[in-house]
């Protein structure tokens, strides 16, 4: 098991790693749109928070020498469901296909008031 950890993400908020290798597995914590150059929650809307979740996971998955098309499963936390199509829209952005395997739920809250938060788990070819 290996620890992977960058500054170019945010700093874990709690008792946790923002990921962990184990074999040719990452597994990323999930991810908030926080600016990892200024801590705070990204402003804006849904779209801006997606985009900012989804660079910290990449930023994570450099670290570990991966890359987006590496994931093989995301799932997807969002504050209200009525931003599905616009989060969809932004993570498009990110995934070609073959797109990974992907949950999207709905959550009462989220940490510091975001609206989604996105972890991944991808493998090394």
């Amino acid at each position: 098991m290996k620890v992977i950890s960058t500054e170019k993400a945010p700093a874990a908020i709690g008792p946790y790693s923002q990921a962990i290798q184990v074999g040719s597995f990452v597994y990323t914590s999930g991810q908030i749109p926080i600016d990892p150059a200024t801590g705070v929650v990204v402003e804006g809307g849904i779209k801006e928070q997606a985009r900012q979740s989804l660079a910290n996971v990449k930023a994570i998955l450099a670290e570990a020498g991966l890359s987006m098309s590496s994931v093989v499963k995301t799932t997807v936390f969002l504050a209200d469901m009525n931003d599905f199509a616009d989060m969809n829209a932004v993570y498009a952005e990110f995934f070609t296909e073959p797109y990974p395997a992907r949950s999207a739920v709905a959550v009462k809250t989220l940490p510091k008031g975001a609206s989604v938060e996105i972890e991944v788990v991808a493998v090394r070819s």
